[in-house]
């Protein structure tokens, strides 16, 4: 992993926390979050499982780490994708539809964020501390504020509730994304019986539909 068995500055510290981080965020993309154990982690990172957790306190912990750098790293990269997608000159309502096709389409490829951000409630806000639990909730907030913000820019008739819109829309990718990933056994029922793909969902059509249903009501809630 690095060229020194122990981290004695702290820049050693700082690159060994970051191999850490690095080498979670390959497992991700080969493996749901599930399959990911600190034995692994600590196998593939060349260090030892006790040692993995004087970085970071629990699994659940470097998860949140790499929710947050891979929430930031969408938000940087919308402002300019709802620049080039969505015409200004446009209606409210063509404007909510085309906000819905930037958003799902931007996620298309976010593999490792919308499989993070499914499990954010239910899986990785257990087993941390509170102290890790507020210092990911505040970055949580700052990324929906940010969000909120491109939003508004593109949708000034939200008002108020483009942040409450946003925060809407980031429960339903975790809630899409899961129902969009079904299990081996479900693959196979849908092989065998394919009267049921009909509850086959494809993420970015899915989402994309249900973005533009909840930001047209949002739009007629604040016309109210």
């Amino acid at each position: 992993m690095t060229n020194f068995q122990r981290a004695r500055s702290e820049e050693q510290r700082g690159i060994r926390r970051q191999a850490i981080l690095d080498t979670t965020a390959a497992m991700l993309e080969e493996m749901p979050i599930g399959e990911i154990s600190l034995n692994e982690l600590s196998r593939r990172v060349g260090l030892a499982k006790s040692n993995v957790l004087r970085y970071f306190e629990s699994r659940e912990a470097i998860l949140l780490e790499l929710l947050d750098r891979a929430w930031q790293q969408w938000v940087a990269d919308l402002p300019a994708l709802a620049q080039a997608g969505i015409d200004q000159g446009a209606p409210a309502s063509r404007r909510a539809e085309q906000f819905a096709a930037v958003i799902a389409a931007s996620l298309a490829q976010r593999h490792v964020l919308c499989d993070l951000l499914s499990a954010q409630a239910g899986v990785l806000e257990h087993n941390v501390s509170p102290q890790v639990a507020a210092r990911y909730k505040r970055a949580a907030v700052a990324n929906v504020a940010d969000i909120a913000a491109v939003t508004h820019q593109h949708l000034p008739e939200l008002g108020d509730s483009a942040a409450q819109l946003t925060a809407t829309m980031i429960m339903a990718i975790g809630a899409v994304w899961t129902h969009a990933r079904p299990s081996p056994a479900m693959l196979a029922a849908y092989e065998a019986d394919p009267s049921l793909t009909a509850f086959k969902l494809d993420f970015v059509t899915a989402l994309q539909e249900i973005l533009a249903t909840l930001t047209a009501g949002t739009l007629a809630r604040a016309a109210d």
